[in-house]
C-alpha cells in the first residue's frame, strides 16, 4: 500500500483493486484490511467517484476506468452540480481539434498535389494532443490486461498517424503504386469525432441523475425553530436535533422527520410517496421531512434529522440501487471478455484477406479496412446498455414512491406471479383499536379489562397499546405487572396485585391446559367479524375475553383488484386465527389464507411457495416479516414499517400503499424492455459494423467503409443507447 493513500476494492472480488495509479489496479493478492485507529484522518482529496458500468472501481477525485476507460462519476450526487473535469477538458480537445481538422479533411479531399508535411503539421496537434487521453487508456488497457474501445481507437489511429508519417519521411520504401498516399485526415477524424462521441456521452450521462438531484432540492434550508420560552427564530437545517419542537406554517416545507403536536393541516407528500391527494393530519400523526404543508400552522416535534429522515434514506436507496448490477449484465460481461481480442483478430485478417485477395493498391485497401473494423467495434455501447436503464429506472422509481434497493430486484419484480402478503400494517392500518369485552358471569368486566391491560403494559405488541388505549378511555388506571413473560406469537403473562394473569390465544391456553371452552362461540363470531381474539385467564382460569381490530386500508380493495388484473395471486399469511382472517380475505377478495402462522413459520410458508415452482414476492411491515421478506424471490416492505423489514427487503414502497406494487412491476417490465432494446441495438451494430467495415459489400457494390465513417458510428452508438435509456424518465406509472 503507497503510503497516506486508501486502496479501494470490490469486497465479492477481492482481486479488484485501484487507486490512483491503474498500474497497481489488478494485483493477485487481496487487500487486507487496516484496524480503523491505523488509517490517516484523510486519504487522498476530493470525492469518491465510480465508474457506470464497473462500480467496484472507485477513487477519490475524478480520472478514468482502468477496465473499460470510461471517466469515472461522482458516487455521491449533490443538489448543486459540480464541475465536470472530464467534460471541459474533453470539449476544449474537440473544438480545438474540429477547428484544425476541418482544413484538413478539406486538402484531402480537394488539394491532392499539396505537401504531405502541410497535413501533417495539421494533423499532430489533433492526434498527439487532442487523441491523448485515448493513447494514455489504451495503453492502461493493455497494461491491466483490460482490452476496451480505447484499445481498439488507440491502435486504429496509432497505425494510420504512424504509416502516414513513414510514407511522408521516407517515401522511398514503399512501392510506386502506393507511393505518397497519407492518412492525416482519416487519422484527425477519427480522433475528432470520438471526441464529439466523448461530449455528447458525457453530457447525456450526467441527466442520469436528474432524479436524485431533484429529490435533494425537495429539503428545505432552514427551519422555524421554537425555544423553552415560546421564542422562535429561523436556524439552518444542519443546527436541527431530535427532540427540537418547530414551528411550520401553512406552505412551508417540513423540515424534518418528526410527528405533530399541536394544530391540525394538510401535507402535500406528492413528491416523497407520489400519491397526488394531500393527507389530513393531527395531533399524533407523522410528518415526513420535504413535503409541504399546504393549510394550517403545526408545532412538530423533530424525531429524525441529517441522515436519518426518510428523505436521505430514498437518496441513499437509490444511489445504491443505480450502482448496482442486474443479472441480465453478465450476457454483457461474458460478450465483452472476448469482444475486444476477437475485433483485433479480425482487423488483422481483414488486412491479410485484402493482401491476397483484393485490388490493387492491395496495400492501402488493407490498411484502410483493417483501421475500420477496430474504429467501429464499439464495446461500450454493449457495456452501457444496462447500467444506465437501472440508473435512470432507480430514479423514476423513488419520485413515484417505489425505492429498488438493486437492479437484481428491478429485474425479478417482472417475473413475480405470486404475492404473499402480512395482514397487519400491510393489507390493514397498523394501528389496532380495542373493539369489546366479553366477561364470563361473576367477572367484572373493568377490573378484567384493567387487570390485561397491567400485563400488557410491559408488552411491545400493537395489540397491547390498543388494550392499554382502550383502558385509559374508559378512566382505568392501568397498574404495573411483575414476574411478566412474552410467549412469541401466542401472548404475555404476569402477577398482577398477587394475581397470575395471562392474555393470549388459544394455543397459549391449551398449552397452560387452561379452559376456554366456554368462550369458544363467543370468540368464534367475533372472529367470523374480523375481530382478533384474546383470551384472558385470571387464577388460571379463564374469565373473558377482549377483541382488537385493525381497520383495512382504505386502498387495500382496490390494490387487490389491480394485482389480480396484472395476473398475480395473492395469498396472506398472518398469525390470526383462521376465522378472523378468512374474514378479511374474504371482503378483499384474497385467493388463499394461511392462518395461525407462528413468525418464524412466514419464511417456510414462502419456501413451500417457492417449492411449487412459484416466483413469491413478500410484503410485510414489522420486525417479524424479516426472515420471509429475505427468503421470498422479492421482498416488498411498507415504508410505514420497521426499519429492519426494509433493510431485507428489495423493493420498499415509501406510502405503505400495495397500489405502488402495481407501478413497480409496469417500471420493472419497462425497465427490462429498454435493457433489451439497448442489448440488441448493441449486438446487431457490432454483428453488421464489423464485417461492412472489412469489406464484406465490396464484392457486390462496391462499397467500402471509410474510417471516418466508421469513427462517427462508434462514437453515436453509446449515445443513442443512453438516449434510449432516458426514455424511462417519461415512463407512466
Amino acid at each position: 500500500m503507497y503510503e497516506g493513500q486508501t486502496i479501494y476494492f470490490c469486497n465479492p472480488h477481492c482481486k479488484v483493486r485501484f487507486d490512483k495509479d491503474p498500474k497497481s489496479f489488478m494485483k493477485k493478492e487481496p487487500a487486507t484490511p487496516e484496524p480503523a485507529a491505523a488509517r490517516p484522518a484523510k486519504t487522498m482529496p476530493g470525492a469518491v467517484y465510480v465508474c457506470p458500468m464497473h462500480p467496484e472501481v472507485r477513487q477519490n477525485g475524478p480520472g478514468s476506468c482502468p477496465k473499460c476507460g470510461m471517466a469515472l462519476e461522482p458516487e455521491t450526487i449533490t443538489l448543486e452540480e459540480e464541475a465536470d473535469p472530464e467534460l471541459k477538458s474533453m470539449s476544449i480537445r474537440f473544438w480545438i481539434s474540429a477547428l484544425l481538422t476541418i482544413p484538413l479533411v478539406g486538402i484531402a479531399m480537394f488539394m491532392h498535389g499539396i505537401s504531405p508535411w502541410i497535413e501533417l503539421a495539421l494533423a499532430a496537434p489533433v492526434v498527439l494532443w487532442g487523441g491523448w487521453p485515448f493513447f494514455v487508456r489504451a495503453k492502461d488497457s493493455i497494461v491491466t490486461r483490460n482490452l476496451n474501445m480505447f484499445t481498439l481507437i488507440g491502435l486504429g489511429v496509432f497505425v494510420a498517424f504512424v504509416y502516414s508519417i513513414v510514407a511522408t519521411v521516407v517515401p522511398g520504401i514503399f512501392p510506386p503504386a502506393v507511393r505518397g498516399d497519407v492518412y492525416y485526415e482519416a487519422a484527425a477524424a477519427i480522433v475528432t469525432l470520438v471526441l464529439l462521441g466523448q461530449v455528447l456521452e458525457l453530457r447525456a450521462r450526467k441527466r442520469t441523475g436528474a432524479a436524485i438531484r431533484a429529490l435533494l432540492g425537495l429539503a428545505p434550508k432552514t427551519a422555524r425553530r421554537v425555544d423553552a420560552k415560546g421564542g422562535e427564530r429561523d436556524v439552518p437545517l444542519e443546527e436541527v436535533k431530535a427532540g427540537d419542537t418547530l414551528r411550520v406554517r401553512p406552505g412551508e416545507k417540513i423540515p424534518v422527520d418528526g410527528v405533530v403536536l399541536e394544530g391540525t393541516t394538510s401535507v402535500d407528500e406528492s413528491m416523497v410517496t407520489g400519491e397526488p391527494l394531500p393527507v389530513e393530519k393531527q395531533k399524533g400523526d407523522r410528518l415526513i421531512g420535504a413535503t409541504v404543508n399546504t393549510t394550517g400552522s403545526v408545532l412538530m416535534r423533530a424525531e429524525r434529522v441529517g441522515r436519518e429522515t426518510l428523505l436521505a434514506q430514498i437518496v441513499q436507496m437509490v444511489s445504491q440501487a443505480q450502482r448496482s448490477r442486474a443479472p441480465i449484465q453478465k450476457l454483457a460481461d461474458r460478450v465483452s471478455a472476448f469482444f475486444v481480442p476477437a475485433v483485433i483478430l479480425a482487423s488483422l485478417a481483414t488486412f491479410g484477406l485484402w493482401m491476397v485477395y483484393g485490388p490493387e493498391p492491395r496495400f492501402v485497401y488493407a490498411i484502410v479496412n483493417a483501421v475500420a473494423v477496430l474504429i467501429i467495434a464499439c464495446p461500450c455501447a454493449l457495456g452501457l446498455a444496462t447500467p444506465m436503464s437501472i440508473m435512470v429506472a432507480a430514479g423514476k422509481g423513488a419520485t413515484a414512491g417505489v425505492l429498488f434497493r438493486n437492479a437484481d430486484a428491478i429485474e425479478r419484480l417482472r417475473k413475480v406471479d405470486t404475492l404473499v402478503v402480512d395482514k397487519t400494517g400491510t393489507l390493514t392500518v397498523g394501528k389496532p383499536v380495542f373493539s369489546s369485552l366479553v366477561a364470563k358471569e361473576g367477572v367484572d368486566g373493568n377490573e378484567l379489562l384493567r387487570l390485561a391491560a397491567a400485563v400488557e403494559r410491559a408488552s411491545e405488541h400493537p395489540l397491547a397499546s390498543a388494550i392499554i388505549a382502550g383502558a385509559e378511555a374508559r378512566g382505568i388506571q392501568v397498574s404495573k405487572a411483575t414476574n411478566f413473560t412474552s410467549i412469541t406469537g401466542k401472548g404475555v403473562r404476569g402477577d398482577v396485585d398477587g394475581k397470575d394473569v395471562i392474555v393470549g390465544n388459544h394455543a397459549m391456553l391449551d398449552e397452560l391446559r387452561i379452559d376456554a371452552s366456554a368462550l369458544n362461540d363467543w370468540a368464534e363470531r367475533l372472529r367470523a367479524d374480523g375481530q382478533t381474539v384474546m383470551f384472558v385467564a385470571i387464577g388460571r382460569e379463564c374469565a373473558g375475553l377482549l377483541t382488537v381490530s385493525d381497520p383495512v386500508k382504505e386502498t387495500t380493495a382496490d390494490a387487490i383488484r389491480e394485482l389480480h388484473a396484472s395476473g398475480l395471486r395473492v395469498v396472506m399469511v398472518t398469525g390470526d386465527s383462521e376465522t378472523a382472517a378468512k374474514a378479511v380475505a374474504k371482503k378483499l377478495g384474497i385467493d388463499e389464507v394461511i392462518a395461525d402462522v407462528l413468525p418464524a413459520s412466514k419464511a417456510e410458508v414462502v419456501q413451500r411457495l417457492q417449492k411449487q415452482k412459484r416466483v413469491v414476492a413478500m410484503a410485510g411491515d414489522g420486525i417479524n416479516d424479516a426472515p420471509a421478506l429475505a427468503q421470498a424471490d422479492v421482498g416488498i416492505a411498507m415504508g410505514t414499517g420497521t426499519d429492519v423489514a426494509m433493510e431485507s427487503a428489495g423493493v420498499t414502497l415509501v406510502k405503505g400503499d400495495l397500489r405502488a406494487i402495481s407501478r413497480a412491476r409496469h417500471l420493472s417490465e419497462a425497465t427490462m424492455k429498454n435493457i433489451r432494446q439497448n442489448l440488441f441495438f448493441a449486438f446487431v451494430y457490432n454483428a453488421l459494423g464489423v464485417p461492412i467495415a472489412a469489406g464484406a459489400l465490396y464484392p457486390f457494390f462496391g462499397v467500402l467503409l471509410s474510417p471516418m465513417i466508421a469513427a462517427a458510428a462508434m462514437s453515436f452508438s453509446s449515445v443513442s443507447v443512453i438516449t434510449n435509456a432516458l426514455r424511462l424518465r417519461g415512463v407512466k406509472l
